[in-house]
């Protein structure tokens, strides 16, 4: 599932947290004093976030027991994490009680940079070759790769057949003719489209990536560029055309807008796939945000997330030990969290071979344009970089100032934070 999806809160914070002892599952508070009583000599604290799909809470500490049953010597405790997992991950690891193994959506170099993250090159062997090349070098900092990529997410558009088809609409393939096909969709019972509750999501960095514009370049905020201007001015038609669904009941990353018909086009996830296909069987079809013109390129976003060693807690070797014997060993486990709780790539390519379930249908097409069309955010991309630009395009979308003095002051923000990750 996105990174995003972390960040929306539903629940209360670290709710549910279990202890693997020698393969036994044991109740505990979210500070354990150990296992001592079992032999073990280690206790991990292994943080996940709070994944939306059923079954997923079940999986990890099934894995958990696994692994202590094998290893019996160190004790797992898995904390699971809902709401804002990404702050309360970044405060966490400045106390005591940072988690020993965690996992990031969108892998951010800083991290490393500030010691944060422990390199695991030595994790990979001789599976290195198995994984994704770009997965690699998007986890590679100062030639070091400081994680192992646990899954791939996609994010696309999903559109329903029988509407678009009822209406003579033939699935968009440059920007004007998405926006043309969501104000044509749009009637006085329903939106055309649901891009996320506040009208922006994500499409602003689609924009700018579909019009051959960058994000993060060489180490230079690169969105106030003329294409970046023109593509996020271009997004402002959907707000003057009023066919944007906006404050829904749950955000872009939850298929209910599009499975209960409030809206017939949304950017969502691969993750979401299974719901979709129970709801409404065949009647769906995939798309990657289109080439905002002729010349420009389709994008699919690729996210997933990252298992990653706390490089100052007390435990490394043993937490690298617990990554490897995961992410890098076991390929039927990351084959069962890929394909069984919501779908998502296998990084390995290997594993990815394996997975059936991707291996037809729409989700077969998903894979395919992801391979063709995919990219993913910078791994400069954290909060301080993409938090005014979403802000500046949010203003474009109102009609408020000048796109690209707007665009122009966001980036100087944004390349003040940038300098400081790359120790300038």
């Amino acid at each position: 599932m996105s990174a995003h999806r972390s960040q929306l809160s539903r629940r209360g914070f670290l709710s549910g947290s279990l202890l693997f002892v020698a393969g036994a599952a044991v109740g505990c508070s979210t500070d354990p004093t150990g296992g001592g009583s079992s032999g073990a000599r280690t206790t991990l604290n292994v943080w996940y976030h709070a994944y939306g799909e059923a079954g997923t809470q079940q999986a990890v500490t099934r894995y958990a027991e696994a692994f202590t049953k094998a290893h019996p010597d160190i004790a797992v405790k898995v904390t699971w994490v809902p709401g804002d997992y990404t702050s309360k991950l970044n405060a966490t690891l400045l106390t005591d009680g940072a988690p020993d193994v965690f996992e990031i959506g969108d892998f951010n170099a800083g991290m490393a940079r500030r010691g944060q993250t422990a390199p695991l090159d030595d994790l990979y062997g001789a599976a290195k070759a198995d994984f994704n090349p770009g997965d690699l070098a998007y986890l590679t900092v100062d030639g070091k790769i400081h994680g192992v990529k646990m899954i791939d997410d996609v994010v696309m558009l999903y559109y329903r057949r029988s509407v678009l088809a009822k209406a003579g609409i033939k699935p968009p393939t440059t920007f004007d003719e998405l926006a043309t096909a969501a104000k044509a969709l749009t009637t006085k019972n329903g939106k055309g489209l649901f891009v996320g509750n506040d009208g922006i999501g994500e499409t602003p960095s689609m924009a700018v990536l579909s019009n051959g514009g960058d994000l993060v370049a060489d180490g230079k905020v690169a969105y106030a560029s003329p294409q970046a201007v023109e593509a996020v001015t271009g997004l402002k038609r959907l707000h003057d055309d009023q066919s944007l669904l906006l404050g829904f009941t749950t955000d872009w990353w939850d298929p209910s807008a599009f499975t209960q018909d409030v809206v017939p086009l949304q950017w969502c996830g691969l993750w979401a796939m299974p719901a979709i296909r129970t709801a409404l069987g065949d009647d769906f079809g995939v798309l990657p945000w289109p080439a905002f013109k002729p010349g420009g390129s389709p994008v699919l976003r690729v996210g997933g997330w990252t298992g990653c060693v706390n490089a100052k807690g007390k435990h490394v070797d043993a937490a690298k030990r617990f990554v490897q014997w995961l992410w890098v060993e076991q390929a039927d486990l990351q084959k069962d969290f890929a394909e069984s709780y919501g779908f998502h790539i296998p990084p390995r390519a290997s594993v990815a071979a394996s997975a059936d379930k991707l291996a037809q249908g729409t989700a077969k097409e998903t894979v395919e344009l992801a391979a063709k069309y995919g990219r993913n955010n910078p791994n400069t991309w954290d909060t301080a970089v993409a938090t005014p630009f979403n802000a500046a395009a949010a203003k474009i979308a109102a009609g408020q100032g000048d796109p690209a003095q707007l665009l122009t002051d966001a980036a100087k923000q944004a390349q003040t934070a940038v300098d400081k990750q790359l120790g300038g």
